[in-house]
């Protein structure tokens, strides 16, 4: 629902796994003028703790600076330091592949690219890339005719700066000012700004610590947002009036519960501002009106412990997407004047997962997954059983509403892709049921689709489950096993898209094969899904993984040791348990940002995002089972003398999400215990955080310096 808050809305620790999946977390290295011919080995330092009565020794402790979020101990950075010149050392043989792997990665961006204009009120808006820039600028036209007029360079924000990310973007409804957030660090503590689009100039007016959206409210005269606490979690509402200081904002909402994350949103008539507050498992959603947004407030349905929903508001009704009374979600409505009394408008169903819902002037338009694919339907008002679905052409894709910011659509904007197909943008004519190609994803350096194929089998899992694989290869990739890189995430519910990716183009032909394991922890075949591979049944997800590698061997698709294997955040933990269980069945493996460190991290209450993150994994504060259950796959608690696979590890000083020191003290402990030779290297990014370098080519780099690790680890590229 583009417009409107989904109240579940925890902000995980460890979310954002399609930006780990498509790029690395590089460094800014430093690097000696003499480069090392040994690792670093780093210091034990003798600490212990005792919980539940299991005392546990943890000698890299030191690694955590006890001044974070500052990073200033000397130790630490010169650790950091020292292990990123090892990655420069390592790496410099093949410096001259990391640039051919560059080159082609760039060779497939159209430089000068620009999204499809969208209609929203009186103006068309668009973003684009200038050949050999970073970051995007924001345009807009009159739909009357007229000139373009640049609303934003991000360019210019970036300048003189190591990193920078755009946060909010929105624009007052009448068209004069601009609200926008960045972040210039990799931290996500995002400064807002208000820019008057007529004069140009920016307002006085500063927002620091922000971590939400801008919500145009009153008038175009108040702007709510969220701001941060000491420990970085967004617990309330304000409002802040255009023109007047930031002291002066008022508070219009606040959350007590530390495990609860708040946002707001406007209702899809921009009548209503919706606020939800709930983690990951338990929401709650209060109304308040747009244009008087201090009024008393309107609680939906009071919070009930693992009942999740989200609401919309279409004139009197409200539409409430819930799991209350099924695991894969259904649809009910509720007259405002008694918003808890909820009436079921479209069943839960075993068969269909119910993802999402929007609202439009005359239908309504649901979201979800059949049999793990990605389905769009168009429902009537008046008639429940009234549903168009829109067909896709092919067998297996992704494919979902895009932008559409007005409430009377005529048209749905639309975004498909496959594993073979780029990404495309498309119209559909809600009358005709015509689909209209609007842009499809250009390679200037060429691309011939009808040269690759993609396949989906399922692969038995050890306790009988059947786990889905989606797959692509050249068509002439040589018959019987060969190379194969094999990617997942699982964790959140979040389902790993078979989607199109230039940059994987550079494995695939050089005659890898490129799989996506749809591992249970995500919500690839529904809610069911997602909830075993979490608390205590994570363990099913590093499973999955494991067997859906060995069943690809037995396919003969591949064979021992020719596996690559990448993950990132969540499923950097993933890497990390599933060397430490089956380290022989990997020729290379990436762990970007990993969630290694386990138990320390879901110890540590203080944490920014811990308490969050209890519902997810458990808390082993006050839980003994918990704490044994934690520690039996903790990656960093788990590592033996044995012999591994050869590992990247990446990590960003500035991350919130996954600190720094979890990748830091487990390739510590990995170079102390390890009882082979293979390569092991971290790179840390001294200058960001989870989500690594921010402009399109810094972090592409990044990219090919991953692929060029994987290729010579694999023998495919010496």
């Amino acid at each position: 629902m583009s417009k409107l808050f989904t109240a579940a809305i925890a902000i995980t620790a460890l979310t954002m796994p399609a930006m780990a999946a498509a790029q690395s977390s590089g460094a800014d290295t430093s690097v000696s003028e003499t480069a090392p011919t040994s690792p670093p080995v780093a210091e034990r330092r003798d600490y212990s703790f005792t919980t539940h009565g299991i005392t546990l020794s943890d000698p890299y402790h030191w690694l955590k600076d006890q001044s974070y979020p500052v990073v200033d101990d000397e130790d630490v950075l010169e650790y950091l330091k020292q292990e990123n010149a090892w990655f420069e050392a390592q790496m410099a043989p093949h410096q001259a592949l990391v640039d051919t792997l560059f080159e082609e990665m760039k060779g497939r961006i159209k430089e000068d690219d620009s999204t499809v204009p969208q209609k929203d009120g009186d103006w068309l808006y668009w973003s684009e890339f200038e050949e050999g820039k970073e970051y995007r600028l924001h345009y807009r036209k009159p739909v009357a005719g007229g000139e373009p007029q640049l609303l934003l360079d991000e360019n210019q924000l970036a300048e003189g700066k190591d990193y920078f990310r755009l946060g909010a973007f929105s624009v007052s409804k009448d068209g004069r000012y601009l609200a926008y957030s960045a972040d210039d660090n990799g931290s996500e503590r995002f400064t807002a700004r208000v820019k008057d689009l007529e004069t140009g100039e920016l307002l006085d007016d500063v927002i620091p610590e922000t971590l939400s959206g801008l919500t145009w409210l009153a008038g175009d005269t108040m702007i709510a947002y969220g701001k941060a606490n000491e420990n970085w979690r967004v617990d309330n509402v304000r409002l802040h009036t255009l023109g007047t200081d930031v002291s002066e904002d008022v508070e219009i909402f606040r959350e007590e519960d530390e495990g609860f994350r708040v946002g707001a949103g406007l209702s899809a008539q921009e009548d209503w501002l919706v606020i939800g507050t709930g983690d990951n498992e338990t929401s709650e959603v209060w109304l308040v009106p747009a244009d008087n947004p201090t009024a008393e407030q309107t609680l939906v349905k009071a919070r009930q412990k693992g009942v999740e929903y989200d609401v919309d508001v279409r004139d009197d009704t409200l539409f409430i997407h819930t799991n209350d009374d099924h695991i894969n979600f259904r649809l009910a409505t509720a007259p405002l004047a008694k918003p808890g009394e909820w009436t079921t408008l479209i069943e839960g169903s075993d068969d269909f997962y119910l993802t999402d819902f929007e609202l439009f002037k005359d239908f309504y338009v649901t979201e979800g997954r059949l049999a793990g694919l990605d389905q769009v339907q168009l429902r009537a008002y008046d008639d429940a059983g009234d549903v168009t679905p829109i067909a896709f052409p092919e067998a297996s894709f992704v494919a979902g509403l895009s932008n559409n910011p007005e409430y009377d659509m005529q048209k749905l904007r639309l975004s498909y892709q496959s594993m073979v197909t780029p990404g495309s943008v498309y119209d559909y004519d809600v009358k005709t049921g015509a689909l209209e190609l609007l842009k499809q994803q250009e390679i200037p350096s060429g691309y011939d689709a009808t040269q690759y194929k993609t396949e989906r089998l399922t692969i038995t899992a050890r306790d009988g489950t059947q786990v889905p694989v989606s797959i692509v290869m050249r068509k002439d990739r040589p018959a019987g096993a060969g190379p194969l890189h094999l990617y997942a995430y699982g964790a959140y519910g979040y389902a790993v898209p078979p989607g199109f990716s230039t940059s994987r183009l550079s494995l695939v032909d050089r005659g890898m094969a490129y799989a996506i394991a749809h591992i249970r922890g995500g919500d690839d075949l529904g809610r069911r899904w997602y909830l075993q591979g979490k608390l205590n049944e994570r363990t099913n997800t590093f499973e999955d993984f494991v067997d859906v590698a060995k069943g690809l061997i037995d396919a003969g698709y591949t064979s021992k040791g020719q596996i690559s294997a990448s993950g990132g955040s969540a499923g950097g933990e993933l890497m990390g348990v599933v060397v430490n269980t089956d380290p022989d069945l990997w020729g290379a493996v990436a762990a970007h940002v990993p969630f290694v460190d386990v138990l320390n991290t879901m110890l540590d209450k203080d944490l920014p995002l811990t308490p969050g993150e209890w519902p997810e994994w458990g808390n082993p504060i006050e839980s003994k089972q918990a704490f044994a259950y934690m520690l039996s796959y903790s990656p960093y608690d788990q590592v033996v003398a044995q012999d591994y696979p050869p590992l990247l590890v990446t990590a960003g000083l500035n991350d919130p999400r996954v600190t720094y020191w979890e990748p830091a003290k487990w390739v510590a402990k990995l170079r102390a215990t390890k009882t082979d030779n293979n390569t092991l290297l971290l790179k840390t990014n001294m200058g960001a955080g989870h989500g690594g370098k921010s402009g399109r080519f810094a972090s592409l780099y990044e990219t090919a310096e991953e692929f060029a690790f994987i290729l010579t680890q694999l023998g495919v590229v010496d």
